[in-house]
């Protein structure tokens, strides 16, 4: 966008968003509700928790994910990478390989 279009349609929403009477100051300009600044507070208190605990889960990382040593890896993926197959379902996949089709 050239320089020229963009300060006409900045100078028109200047124009069109300005008031009609020129008075851009009301009764209740300045006059913040305390609600508002409780809700920025609790917002802002509730981003720092959010922090803090990524921090203390990116701390339980290890520091590289390298193959080379995969020792710490297997030792917590023990037991969760083998399947169990229920026995009836071995008895009848057995029966079913062993009947030919007709």
């Amino acid at each position: 966008m050239s320089p020229t279009i963009a300060l006409v349609a900045t100078n028109a929403t200047m124009f069109l968003a300005a008031p009609g009477d020129g008075d851009t100051k009301g009764p209740e300009f300045g006059k913040a509700s305390p609600i508002g600044l409780l809700v920025i507070l609790v917002l802002l208190a509730g981003t720092a928790l959010l922090i803090r605990s990524m921090n203390n889960q990116l701390r339980k990382l290890p520091e590289s994910f390298d193959t080379e040593h995969p020792e710490a890896d297997q030792a917590f993926d023990e037991g969760t990478d083998k399947v169990s197959i229920p026995d009836d379902v071995q008895d009848s996949d057995a029966s079913t390989a062993a009947s030919p089709d007709k």
